[in-house]
């Protein structure tokens, strides 16, 4: 039986099979995808088709007669918090890769990202409580320290049904500088998550990442089956020649996504899926998209209509 990889040696081969082809890709758009959140006033110029508009100064403007916007130096340093869900669920997965796997990947290689360019990033570990807290620093080596502590967990055996509440809640009092958080979670929890995660986002710009296996989606006929609850233990023998217990098993997935939709558009946050299936990079580049959307939109919008109709 092979040992498991080092934590070295897992960021060595993202950083030459990952981190590199981002490079290429992303093409210098680190800055887009992490902008700092303070803003100091650093000057006043004409108002350009595409300016927010929150940013025109109205009494310059009624001076000058011509619309005039307000410029700012924006504090370049991020705070990234990963908020990882390592419950018993995610050690799921249909074919070699397992929902925890994907996650430490996905992990190591956006808090590497974030390091390199100076910026600082922290984690909280939920099993069947948080159990741990790394704070924020920068560097390589904590970037190691991180995916040292997503590696070298042991599976955790049937336990009571995850509460991500747990998660979010001690985020909230732990995390009070305005950061960048990544909820990392298959999501599969105990109901009541939703108004705390609409809660954090209040206070930080939260990107839900959710986690997933195809075989949660989709069964295939496989015959006579055992399915067991990965939390609880619980056991049900299915037939999924079955296609009417298949079509319901469909729906009800379905069903779930759509709650899982509503819940991340009430709480006002942007979600991100990876799938166990997933190519990393086509992962990070959808994130990439996201963030290039949401950065469009805080800064779009025209001339208000009396400087438009002038």
């Amino acid at each position: 039986m092979s040992a498991s990889p080092t934590p070295e040696a897992v960021l060595r081969r993202l950083e030459w099979t990952v981190i590199r082809r981002l490079d290429g890709l992303l093409h210098g758009d680190y800055r887009t995808l992490f902008r700092g959140y303070g803003l100091d006033l650093a000057d006043l110029r004409e108002y350009q088709f595409n300016d927010d508009v929150r940013h025109i100064d109205w009494n310059v403007t009624a001076r000058l007669q011509e619309p005039y916007v307000r410029t700012f130096n924006e504090e370049r340093e991020v705070a990234a918090w990963f908020l990882l869900d390592l419950s018993p669920s995610v050690d799921f997965g249909s074919e070699k890769v397992k929902k925890r796997a994907v996650s430490s990947e996905f992990v190591t290689v956006l808090a590497r990202i974030l390091t390199r360019h100076g910026n600082r990033v922290g984690a909280l570990f939920y099993g069947t409580e948080v159990d741990m807290l790394i704070p924020t620093r920068s560097g390589r080596k904590h970037v190691l320290h991180i995916l040292h502590g997503m590696l070298n967990r042991p599976e955790l055996p049937q336990s009571a049904a995850t509460d991500l509440n747990e998660l979010l809640r001690t985020a909230h009092d732990v995390v009070r500088r305005r950061s960048l958080v990544f909820v990392v979670s298959d999501f599969i929890s105990r109901p009541g998550w939703a108004e705390t995660l609409a809660n954090l986002a209040l206070r930080h710009e939260v990107i839900a990442v959710r986690l997933y296996d195809p075989l949660e989606m989709e069964l295939p006929d496989l015959g006579l089956l055992v399915i067991q609850d990965s939390e609880t233990g619980e056991q049900v023998f299915v037939d999924t020649h079955d296609k009417g217990f298949r079509k319901r098993f469909h729906e009800l997935a379905e069903k779930r996504e759509e709650e899982l939709r509503t819940a991340f558009r009430r709480a006002g946050v942007d979600a991100l899926e990876l799938a166990t299936d997933d190519d990393l990079v086509d992962a990070i580049m959808r994130f990439a998209d996201l963030r290039k959307r949401r950065s469009q939109l805080a800064t779009g919008g025209g001339l208000p209509q009396h400087i438009g109709a002038a």
